[in-house]
């Protein structure tokens, strides 16, 4: 049986603040249990709510020595669905109730966390073959494990796979504060390490910037990212922070992996959250009673023919809502509605405020999440809005995929990846894609969208089977996990 253990700074159902939650969460229980022994370990945050809090059970406690410090580490384990999940107590750092400080703290939160992951193995027996380790926050365990830990027998053998959710987030910061928190070894912050090859040692060490990430990158045995052509786009200066050169360097180790999501709780089949339920065989007919009601509620006229776009995002300029603002009166036309769920910048919340307040009968501006609502958006929209600047994976289309809703996208990432643009002539493709960023290419095709909406209705319908039957879920993205971690 291969034995593997991941570790993150967040898992659904226990703690999320993005799609990093899900796959952590979703991804080692579609795995077959009588060849795999997959186990997750997180943060034991005071604000996992109390429902899972309550039945932890104490396995274990010890301490740590940490920057010239003992520290407390307590082990609680729990149970669901098959999977073994560990949390990492320590009222110090994990005791807020937030997951994330500012940078700074969090630095030093997640270099304890990382080294407590490699810490409690051997206490709570359990030696894997492969850690999987995600995002910045879990990025020193391929350090350690390969520094400060091989003088340890128990830990040879052990391989590592680091998989990049979003590049954006590095763990950046100087090297005294970065080597102050982890007692790495000064091996450790050369050239080409933590720090970047180009850095110029000869500037005192407060000035030099080093991230965990890029040592994790460095360290880690293989790496992925969450789209095929995300995995392509970090090699390069545009998308690469910082880290391009790297990447590039160790491209034969890069895999690019779509996310994929849980089709039993999005299934508009079955969706409890939705006003109407329907399928690809009836959806012509039962998906509009989803439109009513959501217009309803949202205080919009009541009218099957009006298009409605929605957008279910966070508000920040990575998501391209600048190109939105550029086009925003031209895309509200009486003919139209638009429907906004998210927070994020206060720029873009006040800028769907405002045109909410000018076009009341065509923009909803919802300025809050709510899973519940976001299902009734995916079932009543016409198209949903994705145009990123960058998108590693995405999970938005996928959703509107899964429910009929046909996406508008940027050709990025796990965007281009899983949106294939449509063609008349040829009557293929599951969305309408635009290359450039920019606003009137989004306009664009935001209008060729009403144009085969209103004008080609049987084409519309055809693209929205398409899209309904194509298998986005996770099954598929297991399969390919699997086979990287049989060839480790």
């Amino acid at each position: 049986m291969k034995k593997i253990l991941f570790v993150a700074s967040e898992c659904v159902p226990f703690i999320k603040t993005g799609g990093l939650a899900d796959v952590v969460g979703t991804l080692p229980k579609i795995f077959d249990k009588r060849y795999y022994d997959i186990r997750v370990v997180i943060p034991n945050y005071n604000c996992i709510p109390w429902e899972y809090r309550e039945k932890m059970i104490t396995t274990a406690y010890f301490y740590m020595d940490q920057h010239g410090q003992e520290l407390y580490v307590g082990v609680k384990t729990l149970q669901i669905d098959g999977i073994y999940y560990y949390f990492i107590d320590n009222e110090q750092y994990f005791g807020g109730s937030v997951p994330y400080y500012d940078l700074f703290q969090d630095i030093e939160r997640f270099a304890f966390f990382s080294k407590a992951a490699l810490s409690i193995l051997p206490v709570v027996d359990f030696k894997p073959d492969i850690i999987h380790c995600h995002d910045w926050q879990a990025a020193l365990v391929p350090v350690y494990l390969n520094t400060i830990f091989q003088g340890n027998g128990f830990y040879w053998g052990i391989r590592t796979v680091m998989t990049i959710h979003n590049l954006q987030f590095k763990g950046e910061w100087n090297v005294p504060h970065i080597q102050g928190v982890s007692s790495l070894p000064d091996e450790c912050f050369a050239p080409g390490r933590l720090v970047h090859p180009s850095q110029n040692m000869s500037v005192l060490k407060e000035h030099q910037n080093c991230s965990m990430l890029r040592g994790g990158l460095v360290y880690s045995d293989y790496i992925t990212t969450v789209s095929n052509t995300y995995a392509a786009e970090i090699q390069t200066p545009y998308y690469g922070e910082g880290l391009d050169d790297l990447l590039s360097m160790r491209r034969e180790r890069l895999w690019g992996i779509v996310n994929g999501i849980d089709y039993d709780i999005y299934n508009p089949a079955t969706d409890t959250k939705i006003y109407q339920n329907y399928e690809v065989d009836n959806f012509r007919v039962l998906k509009k009673a989803n439109k009513r009601k959501l217009q309803e509620e949202l205080g919009l006229p009541v009218d099957d023919h009006h298009f409605m776009i929605g957008i279910i995002s966070r508000l920040t300029d990575q998501k391209g809502l600048d190109l939105v603002d550029c086009v925003m009166n031209e895309i509200c036309t009486p003919d139209t509605q638009f429907v906004v769920l998210g927070t994020g910048d206060s720029r873009y919340e006040d800028m769907f405020r405002y045109y909410q307040g000018i076009y009341g009968d065509r923009v909803s501006a919802n300025i809050y999440y709510s899973d519940e609502r976001s299902h009734m958006i995916y079932a009543a929209c016409d198209a949903m809005l994705v145009p990123s600047r960058f998108e590693p994976c995405g999970l938005t289309q996928l959703m509107a995929l899964r429910y009929g809703t046909v996406p508008i996208v940027r050709e990025t990432g796990g965007l281009k990846d899983t949106v294939w643009p449509y063609n008349e002539y040829e009557q293929t493709g599951t969305g309408f894609t635009f290359k450039n960023y920019n606003a009137h290419e989004l306009l664009g095709q935001i209008n060729y969208a009403k144009h085969v909406y209103y004008d080609q209705r049987d084409n519309w319908d055809r693209m929205i089977e398409r899209g309904m039957q194509v298998d986005w879920s996770w099954q598929n993205s297991a399969n390919i996990y699997r086979d990287l971690y049989d060839r480790m």
